[in-house]
C-alpha cells in the first residue's frame, strides 16, 4: 500500500514540472557520414548516397574512425508527419564531442560551442535545439545535418536519447515565437527600439543557456531581440507574453514598452548566489493596442546574469490568452488543494 501510494504520487506530481518532453520519432541508428568540412553539406537536396554509414549514437572511433580529430558531418533522412505541425518540438542529439552546429532542411536550429579559431568545447552539454514552425515538411523528405568539430579523443554523437520530441509545458503558448534570436552582451537601452539595427548581432538559440553558445563563464548585461508577426484575430483579445525563466534578472519590452520586469537591475556588479529569480517563469500582460496584429512586432529582453548560468534558459516561450492562462492556473492550483487533503486525510499533516 505505501509503495503504491507514493507510485500514485510521484505520477501526479509530474504536472508540476514546468517542461515535459514527449518523443514522436526515435532517431537512433545509422545516419550518413563524412569527414571534412563543406557549407554545402547543409543543403537538404545534395547527394549523399555515397557517404559510408555509422551508428548514432557512438563515438565515431568506435564506428571505424579512430583517433580522428577534425571535422565531419552527420545525416539523416525523416518523413513529416502532419501530426506535428501544430506541437512545439524540439531535436534532441544527446552529447556532442566537441562542438556542433545543426540544420534541417539548411536552416540553421542550433550551435552548441565554439569554433576554430575561438574554439570552446561543450561535450559534456546536451543539444535541444527547438524546431521552428513550418522546418519539417509532412509528407516529404526532411533532412537533418550536423556539423561536427573535435579537438582529442572520442568525437562525434557520443550518447543520448536522440530524436524529435514534443515539448509540453504547465502552460502551453497560443502563439510560438522563433527559435532563433539576436543577442548582444552589453547594455544599451537602443537596443529597446523597434528600427534599431541588429542585423550584426550573433544569432542565439531561445531557450538555451548563453554559456553552451559562445558565451562561457560571462556574467552581466545582455540583450535579446526578436521579430514576429501575429494573426489579425489578436487584435481584441486578453493576451499574455511567456518569457519563460531566466537567469537572473530581466525586463521585456515589446514594440519599444515596457511590459514587465523581475529582480533588480544593478547599476554596478552584482552577486547574488541566494537569489531566486531564475526560478520563476515569466508572464507579463501585454498592455491593450501594444500588439500590432497583421505587422511585424519586436520583442527586446534585458538580462542581468549574477553568476554561472545565464539568460533566457527554459521555455514556454511565446502568447497565450488570458483564458487559457487562467484556466491552466485554476487547474494547478485545483490539484494542489487535492493534495494537501489527501496527505492532510492519511498522515494528518499539510504537504
Amino acid at each position: 500500500m505505501p509503495a503504491l501510494f507514493f507510485l500514485l504520487v510521484l505520477t501526479l506530481s509530474g504536472s508540476a514540472k514546468s517542461e515535459e518532453r514527449h518523443r514522436l520519432l526515435n532517431l537512433r541508428g545509422d545516419w550518413k557520414f563524412e569527414l571534412g568540412d563543406n557549407a554545402r553539406w547543409a543543403d537538404p537536396k545534395f547527394d549523399d548516397r555515397k557517404w559510408s554509414e555509422v551508428y548514432v549514437p557512438s563515438s565515431w572511433e568506435d564506428e571505424g574512425y579512430p583517433d580522428y580529430d577534425g571535422y565531419a558531418w552527420y545525416r539523416v533522412h525523416l518523413t513529416g508527419s502532419d501530426n506535428w505541425q501544430s506541437k512545439d518540438l524540439v531535436l534532441d542529439l544527446g552529447t556532442i564531442d566537441d562542438v556542433d552546429e545543426t540544420f534541417i532542411n539548411g536552416e540553421m536550429v542550433g550551435s552548441t560551442g565554439s569554433f576554430p579559431p575561438d574554439y570552446a568545447t561543450a561535450y559534456n552539454v546536451e543539444r535541444v535545439y527547438s524546431i521552428p514552425p513550418g522546418v519539417l515538411k509532412p509528407g516529404e523528405d526532411n533532412v537533418i545535418a550536423v556539423r561536427v568539430y573535435d579537438d582529442q579523443l572520442s568525437g562525434g554523437i557520443i550518447d543520448g536519447r536522440v530524436g524529435i520530441y514534443e515539448r509540453r509545458y504547465d502552460t502551453n503558448p497560443d502563439l510560438r515565437l522563433p527559435a532563433v534570436w539576436k543577442f548582444k552582451t552589453g547594455d544599451d537601452m537602443d537596443w529597446k527600439e523597434v528600427n534599431f539595427d541588429d542585423k550584426n548581432w550573433k544569432s542565439i538559440n531561445v531557450p538555451a543557456y548563453w554559456e553552451n553558445q559562445g558565451f562561457k563563464n560571462y556574467d552581466g548585461y545582455a540583450w535579446y531581440r526578436t521579430k514576429f508577426n501575429v494573426p489579425s484575430d489578436y487584435q481584441d483579445r486578453n493576451l499574455i507574453f511567456l518569457v519563460g525563466k531566466i537567469d537572473d534578472f530581466d525586463e521585456v519590452y515589446l514594440n519599444g514598452q515596457r511590459i514587465g520586469r523581475t529582480g533588480p537591475m544593478p547599476k554596478y556588479d552584482m552577486h547574488r548566489p541566494d537569489s531566486d529569480e531564475y526560478l520563476r517563469t515569466r508572464a507579463y500582460t501585454i498592455p491593450s493596442g501594444l500588439l500590432r496584429p497583421g505587422a511585424e512586432n519586436v520583442l527586446a529582453v534585458r538580462v542581468y546574469d549574477c553568476w554561472q548560468g545565464g539568460g533566457i534558459y527554459e521555455g514556454p516561450i511565446g502568447i497565450v490568452t488570458k483564458q487559457h492562462y487562467v484556466k491552466y492556473h485554476r487547474t494547478a492550483r485545483a490539484v494542489e488543494g487535492w493534495f494537501e487533503n489527501l496527505f492532510d486525510d492519511i498522515f494528518g499533516w499539510r504537504y
